[in-house]
């Protein structure tokens, strides 16, 4: 999220970033400017005034005894899209306790009705390792989304099918909302021929509609592109 944010704002761009979930303070200080509702009356101006001094602003609802940031609700992120000196708006929907992979609860994604695009993220270092709860975050969950067992490869084949599924992690997004896949550390690949074989698999077999996959790595900087076929 702070990646993607730190492109736009060197680009130009005025750039808010929050999280409907919790991240830690430590993260939400890579923004210049952080700002929390439940501390700062008349919250809502200030964020358009911060916005355009500094170039992106992060909002959290307020800052826990943990060392987290509690989230905000997806309606307040629903209006401070709507605020017009915040020309792109990036929130963190869902967390997965540090795996690079894993499969929804009930209760998540928590996406607001307004986001335009759903980025659904990997870490490739998954590839080629077992289905353990050190490397897949909800493994009961996993299990019944792709039919794997404890234990098994994680191959290609069975990666694809936490995007392709509906009730993946795509789950939740507005009907009308672009949907991403990025395929994140291809620097801690040998090559990236399993990565591009996974990225063909989603955008070729999937059972919602693809835009397409990001393969790379935000250590490197480095990116390219899988487009899906109309």
């Amino acid at each position: 999220m702070f990646a993607l944010a730190e492109e736009l704002r060197l680009g130009g761009r005025r750039v808010l970033t929050t999280t409907t979930t919790k991240i830690w303070f430590r993260e939400a200080q890579r923004s210049p400017c952080v700002i929390f509702p439940d501390s700062c009356s008349g919250w809502d101006e200030m964020v358009g005034d911060s916005v355009e001094r500094y170039g992106h602003v992060f909002v959290g609802q307020g800052l826990l005894d943990s060392g987290k940031v509690q989230g905000i609700s997806p309606a307040i992120a629903d209006s401070l899209f709507r605020e017009p000196r915040v020309e792109n708006l990036i929130l963190e929907a869902d967390g997965s306790a540090g795996r690079p992979v894993k499969a929804h609860a009930k209760h998540e994604p928590a996406i607001p009705a307004s986001a335009t695009t759903v980025i659904a993220m990997m870490g490739l270092e998954a590839l080629g390792k077992r289905l353990e709860p050190e490397v897949v975050f909800r493994v009961e969950l996993f299990q019944d989304l792709t039919g794997l067992k404890q234990g098994d490869k994680l191959t290609p084949e069975g990666l694809a099918k936490v995007f392709q599924s509906r009730e993946g992690l795509f789950r939740g997004s507005p009907d009308l909302a672009r949907r991403v896949v990025f395929l994140n550390k291809l620097d801690l690949l040998p090559d990236d021929r399993e990565a591009r074989k996974l990225a063909d698999l989603i955008v070729k077999t999937s059972h919602i509609s693809i835009d397409r996959v990001v393969i790379g790595s935000i250590r490197k900087a480095s990116y390219f592109l899988i487009r899906s076929t109309p």
